[in-house]
């Protein structure tokens, strides 16, 4: 469906819904804003909350590309941006050098060097594919892992939807991608990226969301054991645990369940299990510590 249609955050949480994504009213009003403002969206929260999977069914519901751009320590420019395909120069190069001996000339350095740095040489990297194949969703994901620097850079590639090659003049996006920016928060992103950017925080979803979330995900799944997952998924989040599970471990612990053909989540099957949503030796001791019929209760 084309972006203009979407004129209401109803029926962009419809859209979503239909790519598998069950938002909530304020994440599907963000993610509007964002499309209806031209601006990114940055969402922050703990890992596992949907940040990611919220850019996979923006793009599927949109029907556009989805590009990724995944953040680590030391990433830069040449990384995020494009970089040259020097092989491929060299072998041109040489050619050109053997073609030049062949025909008993020298080599024109100037144009040489000119024909080098071409389009057909360049290696888009996932912000310049970004600007040239939008309309599409930019995901740049868990960027507090990156550095003040490249922060920087982001900004004004965000800011002006442009860059400037110096061999090739100016690429400039018809359409502004809609981005869409993750963090983790391990550490504060600056203030000046944030101002840029629309700002929501994703909490882990409520109880019924997350049991519609799991049906949706597992179909063969039954009210009765998604109510038991999602409770014990929920009571673990309130433990002081090394890693909370997410929504990501709560779908793995469910399947596990319907994959050893079990009706119910009992203390039992909950040891046997743990590993799919536990992913901590400490974390898996602790709880089992406290007691599994604990966690089982209710």
């Amino acid at each position: 469906m084309s972006w203009s249609s979407v004129d209401t955050p109803d029926k962009l949480a419809a859209e979503l819904d239909r790519a598998g994504y069950l938002a909530d009213r304020g994440l599907a009003t963000a993610a509007f804003l964002a499309l209806r403002m031209g601006r990114p969206l940055f969402c922050e929260g703990e890992p596992g909350t949907g940040k990611t999977s919220l850019a996979l069914a923006l793009a599927g519901a949109l029907d556009v590309p989805l590009i990724r751009l995944q953040c680590h320590e030391g990433i830069d420019a040449s990384a995020a941006l494009y970089d040259w395909d020097f092989p491929r120069q060299l072998l041109h190069l040489r050619t050109l050098e053997a073609v030049a001996a062949a025909e008993g000339g020298g080599l024109d350095a100037e144009a040489a060097e000119a024909s080098l740095y071409t389009a057909r040489f360049l290696l888009d990297r996932p912000l310049l594919r970004a600007l040239r194949e939008a309309p599409c969703v930019l995901l740049v994901d868990e960027i507090d892992r990156a550095d003040d620097e490249f922060e920087a850079f982001l900004l004004e590639v965000l800011g002006e939807h442009a860059v400037t090659i110096p061999e090739l003049g100016e690429i400039r996006a018809e359409v502004p991608p809609i981005a869409i920016l993750t963090s983790n928060r391990t550490r504060e992103v600056h203030d000046a990226l944030k101002r840029r950017c629309l700002y929501h925080w994703l909490e882990h979803p409520d109880l019924h969301r997350e049991i519609a979330i799991l049906r949706r995900k597992l179909p063969e799944l039954d009210d009765r054991l998604a109510a038991q997952v999602a409770a014990a998924v929920r009571r673990l989040r309130e433990m002081e645990l090394l890693k909370s599970p997410g929504v990501a471990e709560s779908i793995d612990w469910a399947a596990a369940l319907l994959a050893l053909s079990r009706t119910e989540l009992d203390a039992e099957t909950a040891a046997a299990t743990l590993g799919a949503v536990l992913k901590y030796r400490e974390d898996a001791d602790r709880v089992i510590a406290a007691g599994l019929d604990k966690l089982l209760a209710g």
